[in-house]
């Protein structure tokens, strides 16, 4: 069966995009940003393609925004609105890796957010959770989150180091269904590096 999955995360700077390659990686997939807001000189999909296996496809994004900001702020920037209905799955009969940008709860629009795609395309999720002060309450939050819109977790990644009280905490409120992914730390983010953690993906 043909593997689509959504990869989001409980904020900003978690490592999405090294997490996104080592999915592309394992599963050898299509990988899709649906909207890249700042860093056009060196895009998300870039930097993927650039981890990856060289026959691996990555689909253009939707939108594209020079600002670095929340989408609906990098969109109102430049006199766009990001429209729900110009977002559509590329086609393409291989596996497909999704990376959303920021949180759940990331405004595209007035009253649209990064979790209403999400529930529009009906994926299931990949949720990236890195270790710092706060993030139980934000990783629990966004399990709610989605658990709310029925959304399902797939993979529970926990990217980098965790001690026990904090990985507890935060796996206590997954269900039995979500698949646990434990990364460790790179110290240099490389296709090698990208290679040997897609296999703790199963």
């Amino acid at each position: 069966m043909k593997q689509q999955l959504f990869i989001t995360g409980i904020g900003t700077e978690i490592g999405k995009t090294v997490v996104s390659a080592a999915f592309v990686q394992r599963f050898q997939a299509d990988y899709w940003k649906p909207v890249q807001s700042g860093d056009l000189h060196l895009t998300d999909t870039e930097k993927v393609s650039k981890l990856v296996d060289s026959h691996l496809v990555a689909h253009p994004e939707s939108y594209r925004f020079e600002l670095a900001a929340s989408p609906h702020k990098s969109a109102r920037k430049e006199g766009v609105t990001i429209e729900d209905s110009k977002i559509k799955l590329p086609q393409t009969a291989n596996n497909l890796i999704v990376e959303g940008a920021g949180g759940l709860y990331v405004p595209m629009a007035k009253g649209y957010y990064m979790i209403d795609l999400i529930e529009r395309l009906a994926l299931p999720t990949v949720l990236v959770v890195r270790n710092y002060l706060g993030c139980i309450n934000h990783a629990i939050l966004s399990i709610e989150a989605l658990k709310v819109r029925h959304i399902p977790i797939a993979y529970l990644v926990l990217n980098g180091e965790f001690d026990s009280d904090t990985y507890d905490a935060i796996v206590e409120n997954i269900d039995s269904t979500t698949q646990i992914v434990c990364l460790p730390e790179l110290t240099e983010v490389n296709a090698k590096a990208i290679k040997k953690i897609s296999q703790y993906i199963k």
